[in-house]
């Protein structure tokens, strides 16, 4: 067994750097819900600044983000388009309908995270329907994470942003993992940020800050996502705390988030070797592993035992195993981890 748990669960567990307990000790606060907060206002001005965008607001999640984007775009009985594998219409509870009146209109996701223009020009309702709910906002991801992590290009998000213009419709962009994206293709993130009308990152992923996501977008957008956080029970009141962990996240981690891909590129390519495992090496292009196996193990059943031994992962369902490194993770749990799943894929032919 590992020395220590190797938990790869998801970049959500990661622990705040030294640096960030040192800002959150130190940071000077005010009452964020009157716009007092000196720490919440940098960090908003940083991440627009970031993003490329006029405005930006701090929020608690990533999914208070995105459902405050979508409460800010769309009006009751609304409609907005989402993937079927999308993170907004699978993990975020319905939030959009269930508080804003807002539908969903389900296309499938093609494998590289992508929405087919094609599907998207079929799923717009006609606005002179009054059968129909009006599409008022296409919603992509990026890096997509049910899709393997895979990060989508600027030439796409600029395809679907002519798209929309040319019939009317807003783009949000859950871009919780944006910042690998940037990375993964070699581009600045502002070169996938531009093309929407506002987007969503986390600061508690892989950039390893303890609490919070930001929304950007331009002043107006903001203001209505402001209200709508309010409606939420969003105001954090001295937030500076958490942003002050933010900020050093922005500044700081960014670029070290190459150490996780390559981390991620050792893990997939160990994983390959195995008889019994299934991958598939082009999809592994940021920090997500996802595998299943073909020797007759549920990958529930092949988790738990990884657990016993000391090794963290997800079972998706349907079969899909999930591995994100991240802050905290090094090559040598790399190699740990590639011992253990090696030892318990030889326990289950041993017990066949």
């Amino acid at each position: 067994m590992p020395s220590k748990p190797i938990d790869l669960r998801s970049d959500t567990v990661t622990l705040p750097t030294p640096a960030m307990r040192t800002a959150m000790a130190r940071a000077e606060v005010g009452d964020d819900v009157y716009g007092e907060d000196p720490t919440v206002n940098r960090l908003e001005e940083l991440a627009a600044r970031r993003a490329g965008k006029a405005a930006a607001m701090f929020v608690s999640s990533g999914t208070m983000g995105n459902l405050c984007a979508l409460l800010a775009h769309c009006n009751r009985g609304d409609e907005a388009i989402v993937g079927d594998c999308s993170h907004i219409y699978n993990y975020e509870a319905g939030g959009a309908s269930v508080l804003g009146g807002v539908a969903f209109h389900v296309v499938p996701n093609q494998p590289d995270g992508t929405l087919a223009l094609d599907h998207l020009r079929a799923a717009v309702r006609w606005r002179d329907d009054p059968h129909c709910a009006e599409t008022r906002l296409i919603c992509l991801e990026n890096t997509h994470n049910s899709c393997g992590g895979v990060a989508v290009s600027p030439e796409y998000l600029a395809s679907v942003a002519a798209f929309a213009r040319d019939h009317g419709l807003l783009v949000h962009l859950d871009g919780a993992r944006v910042f690998n994206a940037a990375l993964a293709l070699g581009v600045d993130v502002t070169e996938l940020t531009r093309h929407v009308d506002s987007v969503m990152f986390c600061l508690s992923k892989g950039l390893a800050a303890p609490v919070g996501s930001v929304v950007c977008g331009d002043e107006d957008f903001i203001r209505r996502a402001r209200r709508a956080r309010k409606v939420l029970g969003g105001g954090m009141r001295q937030a500076g705390v958490i942003a002050a962990a933010g900020i050093v996240a922005v500044e700081t981690m960014v670029d070290r988030l190459a150490e996780d891909h390559a981390n991620a590129r050792m893990l997939a390519e160990g994983l390959a070797g195995f008889p019994q495992i299934a991958i598939n090496l082009e999809r592994v292009q940021t920090n997500i592993v996802i595998f299943a196996l073909h020797n007759g193990l549920s990958a529930d059943e092949f988790v738990a035992r990884l657990r016993e031994r000391g090794v963290l992962m997800g079972d998706m369902g349907g079969g899909q195993i999930r591995a994100v490194t991240h802050y905290g993770i090094d090559a040598g749990d790399i190699a740990e981890t590639l011992a253990v799943v090696e030892e318990t894929l030889r326990e289950v032919e041993h017990q066949g």
